[in-house]
């Protein structure tokens, strides 16, 4: 006889439950009862993980009457009542009777099996009748798909942008009783409250946080099965990480456009006041350097001056008496015919080794020295007879500069370092395209040690080596390497030498520098690495601190470090999507971001690292070139240097 079939669902509980006894002493028992290996157990709660395609085994003391059988076992869900069809065979000469389930049972599901008391052995032999409960096994419940409210998927390879007000949807593969002690939801390993909400049936679920979350901070959900849960309802392991994205409160009060470049420039422009070196005025190379001073970034601190002055920051003759520091110190520290190194003690003037064998003069640090000394002897007025003076000082150290020496004996190209100690054993030739342009016009500008048009075109220019070509999300970039390298290619040389109007035989200087920038603006936009933040706002690689050291950043070598000074030293090529950068900077991140000397070197959100460090060629270049975009007013004076012009006429550029 079969009965309606049921379909099994969750876990196995195999219960007996002795009914009364008969008034009358049976004469047949029930020796055994097995599901599959199992033994079924008169303490109900020790029958579970019935798996749903067993057979269910009943072993009597004697023979049974097959014909009587099947109308005296009831097999069914416990809670539903439904009766489960099932077969019914015999073994071991009657006294084994197999059922065997149509089709499975359902997973996780309590059952009973009954059999009733009557007639069951031959003769008449009497059975005074047995219960049994279990449970079948669960299938393990899978979140099926989710949602977060604000978040996308980036890079195959994270969630960023979650909202604040964090809510996320999930459906599992069947119905759960979920509930927030299920839930836990962590912030960089902190725990939040949060709130779970029924969908519009028992598999669709929503989790709430009861606060707003922190903004772009990584948060990791997950949820457990319950270990209190009555019925067995086993969860696979489920874990999310995401990001969340931007506040929509500003971290400071809003300030015009006008106001808050003028905050950066000044907040920044103290890192080259405040912070210089007390005995020699140079700048510190960063703010834990102690005595030791960097000379490319004294270049970069001249410049700023010249805005601290034109800003109001400082006056004019404060201004003066730090040139005059300065240039006094500069004109007494280690030169390597005429060259300066990288790095001075700002107390002696005594070279301090970069490296090992980089213990002498450093020509391109030396460049951007000069720029910045020839941009300042442009601004002072030789009428007066303090501002003559430092004119003076700085034509002889400029004329003291042996460009030609860096030939390395007439060679057709400049070489970057030189030491009485090592010579030329750092080897390094000055070839572009990088940062160093500035090197070879000042070298061609020489009026002591020129060199000649050749070494520019041979050794910088690489006989058009230097060119690229190719263009890079639809913009061509005409020199340099694949997607244009770090973008402080596009700011150190050109903090003076003005990129508007330049060009040459191999390239046009604001479209190089232009393109460069929007390269890695859409380069952030992107974000196929999927790193935290990157986007049309956040965005600009370059030289900077990281979470591991240092590393001259760009789209080939991504850490997923961004560096404000990329974005906002590209304020002249890109203004509008600099200035969007510079906002989310100041109000959005401006609570870990915005410190004493302006905005902090570089942030790695994916990482959970910003830093606390200030860099002079990172800082430098932010000054200048918002002033450049607001005003032109360094590379006017730097451009108004006949001798700089009469080098770019030599290398044939026009300007």
């Amino acid at each position: 006889m079969y009965r309606k079939l049921i379909l099994p669902y969750l876990f196995l509980i195999l219960i007996f439950s002795c009914q009364e006894e008969n008034s009358e002493a049976p004469n047949i028992q029930l020796t055994k009862a097995t599901a599959g290996q199992i033994m079924l157990a008169q303490d109900f709660s020790q029958n579970t993980g019935i798996a749903v395609d067993e057979s269910i085994s009943l072993t009597f003391s004697v023979a049974i009457e097959p014909s009587n059988i099947e109308d005296l076992i009831i097999l069914k869900e416990k809670k539903s009542g439904q009766l489960v069809n099932f077969n019914v065979n015999f073994l071991a000469q009657n006294r084994e009777i197999i059922l065997r389930p149509i089709g499975l049972l359902k997973q996780g599901t309590a059952y009973s099996l009954a059999v009733k008391e009557g007639s069951l052995g031959k003769n008449g032999a009497y059975f005074s009748g047995y219960k049994v409960e279990f449970t079948t096994l669960s299938a393990a419940i899978k979140v099926l798909n989710f949602e977060i409210d604000g978040a996308e998927w980036v890079g195959n390879r994270r969630w960023v942008g979650a909202s604040l007000d964090f809510s996320l949807t999930m459906t599992f593969s069947q119905g759960i009783d979920l509930t927030s002690d299920q839930v836990k939801l962590t912030e960089n390993g902190n725990p939040l409250l949060v709130k779970v909400e029924a969908g519009d049936s028992e598999k669709t679920w929503t989790i709430k946080s009861t606060g707003l979350l922190n903004d772009f901070k990584k948060h990791t959900l997950s949820i457990v099965s319950d270990p209190n849960s009555s019925v067995s309802e086993e969860l696979d392991d489920f874990t999310v990480e995401f990001f969340t994205g931007k506040s929509e409160l500003n971290k400071f009060p809003f300030l015009t456009d006008a106001a808050l470049l003028t905050l950066v420039q000044e907040q920044t422009f103290k890192y080259f006041w405040d912070f210089a070196h007390p005995s020699s005025g140079l700048v510190r190379e960063r703010n834990t350097s102690g005595d030791l001073v960097t000379t490319g970034g004294t270049g970069f601190g001249m410049m700023a001056i010249i805005v601290g002055i034109e800003r109001g920051f400082i006056s004019r003759s404060e201004g003066v008496e730090r040139w005059a520091k300065v240039v006094e110190f500069l004109s007494k520290a280690d030169r390597f015919h005429g060259v300066w190194p990288h790095w001075l003690n700002g107390n002696t003037g005594k070279v301090i080794p970069f490296s090992p064998k980089d213990d002498g003069g450093d020509l391109v640090e030396t460049a951007l020295l000069i720029q910045g000394l020839l941009t300042v002897k442009e601004y002072l007025d030789p009428s007066n007879v303090t501002e003559n003076e430092i004119i003076e000082d700085i034509n002889v150290l400029w004329e003291e500069v042996e460009w030609d020496w860096y030939t390395r004996g007439g060679q057709n190209k400049l070489f970057w370092h030189w030491s009485p100690n090592n010579e030329w054993d750092m080897n390094l030739p000055v070839s572009g395209y990088n940062e160093a342009l500035i090197v070879y016009v000042l070298a061609a500008s020489s009026p002591t040690h020129p060199i000649a048009a050749e070494v520019y075109h041979k050794g910088w220019a690489r006989d058009g080596g230097i060119m690229n070509g190719n263009s890079y999300f639809g913009m061509e970039l005409p020199l340099g390497v694949a997607m244009g390298g770090p973008l402080f290619y596009a700011h150190y040389s050109f903090l003076g030498l003005d990129p508007r109007n330049l060009k040459d035989q191999y390239a046009n200087y604001w479209t190089q520098n232009v393109n460069h920038s929007l390269i890695h603006q859409v380069y952030s936009e992107q974000n196929s690495l999927g790193y935290v933040g990157y986007g049309p706002v956040m965005w600009g690689l370059t030289a900077s601190d990281n979470q591991e050291g240092y590393s001259a950043h760009s789209p080939t070598n991504d850490k997923g470090v961004i560096s404000p000074t990329a974005a906002l030293s590209s304020m002249p090529y890109t203004p509008e999507a600099s200035m969007d950068a510079l906002e989310l900077y100041y109000y959005g991140l401006g609570d870990r971001l915005w410190g004493e000397y302006g905005f902090y070197d570089a942030l790695n959100i994916t990482e959970d690292w910003i830093s606390d460090s200030y860099l002079a060629i990172d800082q430098g270049p932010i000054v200048i070139m918002i002033e450049n975009h607001r005003t032109g007013l360094l590379w006017e004076h730097f451009m108004q240097n006949q001798q700089v012009q009469a080098g770019l006429d030599k290398l044939g550029f026009s300007y």
